[in-house]
């Protein structure tokens, strides 16, 4: 297939239509936060480079490579590096440890996996196990990977391949525990990020803060890809910190975030319309904005933070306009190119205006299944090629979308995605606890914040205990901000736990 962008523009797969449009730019793509600037020239050369070091390693089309390691402009030089070696990116948490990681490489089965120098006596047993080869990647480009890239001529042939070929596996988690790993394609991520750079009004002259990890699709796709195919820039930073963000805005004109950065901003004196009168656009996603969060942020500054709706399978799907009215409480239109539909749950008919129910989406964003589950991507992937989102919302009769509420209790924290089940499992395997519901309550900085419903079969168990025990099994962002001891959960006449009635009782816990 030979998919047309622009009139005078034919390319065949992501890298060429990168190449096309950004090989040779000696300009300054990223600004890193430890003062390393990096030409786009230099990170093209550099991807080729680390192609060849992987091809070196029996690395071919359709393998996958693994990387859990820290942020970096090296790690945008490795995903280009697996798309033009015809490989498949798998970024993983840094924040995952070696129990929720044994999963991950046992399922995708990486040829290459990339830690960062600190983790190899962590990694190395994992790696061989699984019948991986491990390299390592450091912040400051230090590493084996780095150090084999660096004597690579970077003169890389790019492996033939199309649109519809696997560039990257990102995992996201199920309601059974058990995690899914949705497959992007070439095409995916070259649509979302090219109907991005048209709709946001990205050009060459914008400059862009980026502070969020490049290990979720927000931080590496949404926002890099974005700026990779305008030749615009970006401010690197490893973290979010206000004090810097302010500083740093001062050479940006746009800023992509999640609501912590900026209800983070909104304590910050500094934060005034005089401060941002040069800034062109403020985005936010990856989880829901509050209304009164909107509200102040454009009485201190003068800017309306625009809103949208992504997932891990389909990228962005919907955005609020950038000309025109950025409603508070909604995440905007479909994107051009892209299918919204409100159906019935239990029924799968679409529903009337304005009614609440399933959010279905298609288009050339949406994924093209979950990694070795055809029943799973069957289940969720319909004939006609809309994708069951799992979240409830509703279309309004100006066609603005509305996400109400979200199927199988997913709890998005600080932008990143918490399944109950998971956390249940390991807080109901404690000794002196009987059972558990983790919910997620309306939490100012963090959007939702996880918290754990525990009833103890013996009282001695305390709150610290439990901690204790999740922070060596969970993901950080993963454990219970608190944790409330009850005598029995509630549940209805079926015995199911009524977690919709928990959540309204402890609405007002983070206020």
């Amino acid at each position: 297939m030979v998919w047309r962008y622009r009139e005078d523009e034919t390319v065949h797969s992501f890298p060429e239509l990168v190449s096309s449009r950004i090989a040779g730019l000696d300009k300054v793509f990223v600004r890193n936060g430890d003062g390393r600037d990096f030409t786009f020239a230099a990170l093209w050369k550099l991807s080729g480079q680390i192609a060849q070091v992987l091809v070196r390693h029996g690395v071919g089309k359709g393998d996958r490579v693994a990387a859990q390691i820290d942020k970096s402009p090296e790690v945008l030089a490795l995903f280009l590096a697996c798309a033009r070696a015809g490989a498949a990116l798998l970024p993983l948490n840094t924040a995952y440890t070696s129990a929720e990681l044994d999963y991950f490489i046992g399922d995708a089965e990486p040829k290459i996996l990339v830690s960062t120098p600190n983790q190899v006596g962590t990694l190395e047993e994992l790696a061989t196990r699984h019948g991986a080869r491990l390299l390592t990647l450091g912040v400051g480009g230090d590493g084996t990977l780095a150090e084999a890239a660096h004597v690579e001529d970077g003169g890389f042939i790019d492996i033939p391949t199309s649109w519809d070929d696997l560039i990257a596996i990102l995992y996201t988690s199920g309601t059974t525990g058990r995690s899914k790993g949705a497959i992007l394609t070439h095409g995916n991520l070259a649509s979302n990020a090219l109907t991005l750079v048209d709709a946001w009004r990205f050009t060459s002259m914008d400059t862009l803060y980026h502070a969020l990890p490049v290990y979720h699709t927000h931080g590496l796709f949404t926002a890099s890809n974005t700026l990779l195919l305008c030749g615009g820039t970006m401010l690197f930073q490893s973290r979010f910190d206000a004090d810097e963000a302010l500083r740093l805005l001062q050479q940006a004109t746009t800023m992509m975030g999640v609501p912590t950065f900026y209800t983070r901003l909104l304590a910050q004196p500094g934060l005034t319309r005089q401060a941002m009168a040069h800034m062109r656009l403020f985005i936010s996603g990856s989880a829901p904005l509050l209304a009164e969060t909107h509200a102040e942020f454009a009485a201190r500054t003068g800017h309306a933070i625009l809103e949208r709706y992504g997932m891990t399978e389909t990228n962005m799907n919907t955005s609020n306009p950038y000309d025109g009215d950025r409603i508070a409480g909604t995440v905007g239109k479909p994107l051009p190119g892209i299918d919204i539909r409100v159906t019935d749950p239990s029924k799968g008919n679409q529903l009337a205006t304005g009614k609440v129910g399933m959010i279905e989406v298609r288009g050339p964003n949406v994924f093209k299944g979950y990694w070795r589950m055809p029943q799973k991507t069957a289940e969720e992937l319909k004939a006609d090629g809309f994708f069951i989102t799992g979240d409830l919302g509703r279309i309004d009769d100006r066609g603005y979308v509305a996400i109400v509420g979200r199927g199988k209790d997913l709890i998005i924290t600080g932008g990143f995605n918490v399944y109950p089940k998971e956390v249940e499992a390991e807080i109901d395997q404690i000794e002196g606890v009987k059972e558990s519901a983790v919910i997620g309550l309306p939490h100012k900085d963090f959007g939702e914040g996880v918290t754990a419903i525990v009833v103890r079969a013996d009282v001695g168990v305390t709150e610290e205990a439990i901690m204790s025990r999740l922070q060596s099994r969970l993901a950080k962002f993963k454990l219970p901000k608190k944790i409330i001891f009850v005598d029995d959960l509630s549940r209805n006449a079926m015995g199911k736990v009524q977690k919709a009635l928990m959540r309204q009782t402890y609405a007002e816990l983070y206020k």
